[in-house]
């Protein structure tokens, strides 16, 4: 069975700058690509980023370009989100998620396995 366990959320004032993990544990991190969503109140769940097995493939929903970087560590079974420039509309539920297909996904229904998701307010 493999668990996903997100951290690293909270309070930030906007301009700041968070970096959320995901540990991933019962099988090997370098087996699944992996993705980063997020769901607003009362919005759908939607794509933040997400990277290859290996790391050297990587996309960006256009409102995290310039701004998040995913990020993995097979050998600690992590995975990153470093969210910088933080604006208040960026406030979500934070998932990552794990895809055991090979192409790069972005639709939350390409990912086999989520996290319980970590909370982001962005506030002043």
């Amino acid at each position: 069975q493999v668990q996903l366990v997100e951290s690293g959320g909270g309070l930030v004032q906007p301009g700041g700058s968070l970096r959320l993990s995901c540990a991933v544990s019962g099988r090997a991190l370098s087996s699944y690509n992996m993705g980063w969503f997020r769901q607003a109140p009362v919005q759908e769940r939607e794509f933040a980023a997400t990277i290859s097995r290996s790391g050297s493939r990587t996309n960006y929903a256009d409102e995290a370009k310039g701004r998040f970087t995913i990020s993995r560590e097979n050998a600690k079974n992590t995975v990153y989100l470093q969210m910088n420039s933080l604006k208040p509309e960026d406030t979500a539920v934070y998932y990552c998620a794990a895809d055991r297909n090979y192409g790069l996904g972005f639709t939350d229904d390409e990912y086999d396995y989520w996290g319980q998701g970590t909370q982001v307010t962005v506030s002043s």
